[in-house]
């Protein structure tokens, strides 16, 4: 497994109602996520991953769920990747970071960074998958998640935020 660097918001303004969140941020770093590529396998072979919660029972009360979210950023099966998290919070911050950092590689002059949750949405839409793996204690396994609840669990991180 390999450390990154990751981009965190550091929340600047913003403005929230029941239907949408706009963000001012600036990037800035913060602790990485574990990332690691998935091997391109046969789809008909088992998976490659082993899931095991790497944490106490006593850690995963409300929140602190580990949480996998599993991604494709295009077409091809190489593209396929992890990120592994202590939490449901942590992992939503860590799809912000994702966006952010792409934002920050489109436009690298730009210091203070600014979208709203539209565009979060877009950009989670426009890769070729994304889901989520939380674990839940009570039948010690991972429950899946896909892109809309993604979604939602990161208006609701959002929104948090800008309380």
């Amino acid at each position: 497994m390999n450390k990154e660097r990751c981009q965190g918001l550091t929340l600047i303004s913003s403005n929230s109602s029941k239907s949408s969140v706009s963000v001012s941020a600036r990037v800035v770093p913060c602790v990485a996520a574990t990332t690691q590529t998935q091997p391109t396998q046969n789809p008909s072979s088992p998976s490659p991953f082993t899931l095991l919660p790497s944490h106490s029972h006593s850690q995963m009360a409300n929140n602190n769920r580990h949480t996998i979210i599993l991604m494709q950023t295009s077409q091809n099966r190489a593209t396929r990747t992890f990120m592994d998290y202590e939490s449901i919070t942590q992992a939503m911050d860590g799809i912000c970071a994702l966006y952010e950092r792409k934002l920050k590689e489109l436009n690298p002059a730009i210091r203070n960074l600014s979208y709203d949750i539209s565009d979060l949405y877009n950009f989670i839409d426009g890769l070729a998958d994304m889901s989520a793996l939380v674990y839940d204690s009570s039948i010690h396994a991972y429950l899946p998640h896909d892109r809309q609840w993604i979604k939602q669990k990161t208006f609701q991180h959002l929104k948090k935020l800008a309380h």
